[in-house]
């Protein structure tokens, strides 16, 4: 067994495997250029040598990085590391690297994060972005991008649709006979709120409900636990929270209000990230961040590897998940 040495070159790797250089660079960029029987004999030889590629010089000869951006807004809401870990798994399988983002909810601090990840990486991932349409089409002119949650034509996008497992929230809440419901709302520049405000309207005019709307700046467990004053003003038999972070936070408000749930009022979360650990077991609209973040990825870059632009809207449905925290309205 040839024993590992330090700063081993392509050079060494070609000799050892008998093959040209350019079909070690093939080998580890480009590999459906090779059989796969001179790539696996590169590999051995690159794996007994203890050859690590040099990406750096990689991207100065090929002015490709090997890096794609993914920008999120709250990196603790727990709706997005699921959505992260899928994308980073899937940037994995081609072999790419993940350069992660938080903006903390604020649109300065995003734009500041795009227009660095620009040098460094060949395309980005948006998900659930703060910024403007304006921003986001002038970034996307600058190198491909694809956004989760935001729907701008022209823009290649995943879409997650709350909206359906939203109607079925106030459906359920209807059959359960109660009549003047809550929305305690996100963030305000968040497409999933204004979709998600959309949906519940709609739903409770169909069904003859009165709806509220109770605004929470964040989504946050603080943010549902300070709504609860106006949510219990409201005179409303049950809410339905942005997501099921900002849920809790109503949840734990309404204990220390002496407020049973579900006996005396009933509440629906979002995105189902905490429904199963909480008491009791909070109903909640389906999450799939894990696979918009994964079907992104996988977007992003088969436009790098086409060099192409299509305007594609991938939509991905959602459902209630029903629990313990909803039963029938009181008399």
């Amino acid at each position: 067994m040839i024993k590992r040495t330090k700063g081993v070159t392509i050079s060494q790797v070609a000799d050892a495997a008998g093959v040209a250089r350019s079909s070690v660079s093939r080998a580890f960029t480009r590999p459906d250029m090779l059989s796969p029987e001179t790539v696996e004999r590169i590999m051995k030889a690159a794996e007994a040598l203890g050859y690590v590629p040099n990406h750096t010089a990689r991207a100065l000869s090929t002015g490709r990085h090997g890096n794609i951006g993914l920008i999120v807004p709250d990196i603790a809401n727990p709706f997005f590391p699921p959505l992260i870990q899928a994308a980073q798994l899937e940037a994995d399988r081609s072999d790419f690297c993940i350069f992660l983002g938080n903006t903390e909810e604020n649109p300065k601090q995003e734009d500041k994060l795009v227009g660095r990840f620009a040098g460094q990486v060949e395309g980005l991932v948006l998900a659930s972005s703060r910024l403007t349409d304006e921003r986001i089409r002038a970034h996307a002119a600058q190198l491909p991008l694809v956004l989760i949650n935001r729907d701008i034509e022209g823009i290649p996008r995943v879409l997650i649709d709350s909206g359906s497992g939203v109607r079925q929230a106030v459906e359920h809440l209807a059959k359960l006979g109660h009549r003047r419901i809550v929305y305690v709302s996100g963030p305000s520049n968040s497409w999933s709120n204004k979709q998600r405000r959309t949906a519940i309207r709609a739903a409770a005019s169909k069904f003859n409900m009165e709806i509220e709307i109770v605004p929470a700046v964040l989504a946050s467990y603080n943010s549902g636990r300070n709504a609860v004053g106006a949510i219990l003003a409201s005179g409303a038999t049950a809410a339905i929270a942005f997501d099921d972070l900002t849920a809790q936070g109503v949840l734990a408000g309404l204990s220390e209000q002496h407020v049973s749930v579900p006996v005396s009022f009933s509440l629906i979360g979002c995105d189902d990230v905490l429904g199963a650990v909480t008491y009791p077991g909070l109903t909640s609209v389906s999450n799939r961040s894990n696979e918009a973040g994964k079907l992104a990825v996988s977007l992003l870059l088969e436009m790098l590897d086409n060099r192409s632009i299509r305007d594609v809207r991938y939509v991905l449905e959602t459902h209630l998940v029903i629990r313990g925290t909803t039963t029938s309205a009181l008399d």
